[in-house]
């Protein structure tokens, strides 16, 4: 088994290629390693770069599409064979040198994972510093996890906490909420950042929106993931006690001889109770399907169309250790 397998996720990052996998072989040396290298459906020459200049270190592994940087860094995962990660961007910016000193911290101190923090962050203020800032600061106020810094892809994980992350739709960016989720210990520690040099950003601003979107999903999953019913049957208990008390008020009401069927309070009593009601419901049926996905079979959440090794194409089916 090698000792660190490097995740690197790509998509349109040609002339990033070489210089990316000269500074992981120079960044690297001493530690027996393994590359991963994701292509998630790029348009350009990034496959064709990888297999140029890959050695027999590097795995490349080619998605038929676009799904999406956590699905490419799932697929990474699945088929890396060390025993500890280092997830990195494929564009430069991340730093390869930096790997060592996390692995070593993580190995010194039992540490689950080691964070990126970008201390010197080389991207521009208004449209990724200050939404970076206020992100970070909302994401931890909700979920309780101390992270200085999420949205730096570089962190370095021990492999039982990278196999469950669970990376579903663009959850890459609460990689530490995720593994908070199960129970691991987390350290971050400062990281080299650089400029990009080529190729364009794969982020804009209207992230925002997919980031407050998956939060609140985090947030329940990170309170609620294992017992729904604690949030729906709360909410339908509490929806259905106070439609009772306004029925109950009213059914007195309609006794002393009053007409109460005009009244609005009529039709909000009875709006709570169905409301409770279909809300205890929901809780039922969470925490049935919450059974299910815990016991089911784990399937994969994307098709590839090609892997390569040392520059040749290989079997999905064949076995990769080396």
């Amino acid at each position: 088994m090698r000792e660190l397998s490097v995740v690197i996720t790509v998509r349109d990052e040609e002339d990033n290629i070489k210089p990316l996998l000269e500074s992981v072989l120079s960044a690297l040396q001493g530690i027996n390693y393994e590359v991963i290298m994701v292509d998630d459906g790029s348009t350009d020459r990034t496959k064709q770069q990888v297999l140029e200049w890959a050695d027999d270190r590097t795995l490349l592994i080619e998605l038929r599409k676009n799904y999406g940087q956590s699905t490419a860094m799932t697929a990474g995962i699945d088929y890396s064979r060390g025993k500890y990660i280092a997830l990195l961007d494929g564009d430069l910016q991340n730093d390869p040198t930096d790997i060592p000193a996390m692995l070593a911290l993580l190995k010194k101190e039992d540490w689950d994972v080691v964070a990126g923090n970008r201390k010197n962050r080389k991207d521009g203020f208004l449209l990724r510093k200050v939404p970076s800032r206020i992100a970070n600061a909302l994401i931890r106020r909700l979920t309780g996890v101390h992270i200085r810094d999420y949205g730096c892809t570089l962190k370095v994980f021990k492999r039982e906490i990278a196999e469950e992350l669970g990376l579903y739709g663009e959850l890459h960016r609460f990689i530490p909420v995720l593994a908070k989720i199960q129970g691991a210990s987390i350290t971050q520690v400062d990281v080299n950042h650089h400029p990009r040099l080529h190729g364009k950003s794969k982020y804009g601003i209207n992230r925002t929106f997919k980031v407050m979107s998956d939060l609140v999903l985090l947030i329940f999953m990170r309170k609620y993931m294992q017992k729904p019913m604690h949030l729906f049957g709360t909410i339908g208990f509490i929806s259905f006690g106070i439609g009772l008390l306004i029925n109950l008020y009213l059914l007195v009401w309609k006794l002393m001889g009053h007409d109460i069927w005009n009244r609005p309070l009529l039709i909000l009593g009875l709006i709570l109770v169905l409301g409770g009601i279909q809300f205890i419901t929901i809780g039922i049926i969470a925490d049935i399907n919450v059974r299910t996905y815990f016991e089911s079979q784990n399937k994969k959440t994307y098709t590839i169309r090609k892997i390569y090794h040392a520059k040749k194409e290989i079997s999905q089916t064949t076995d990769l250790n080396m």
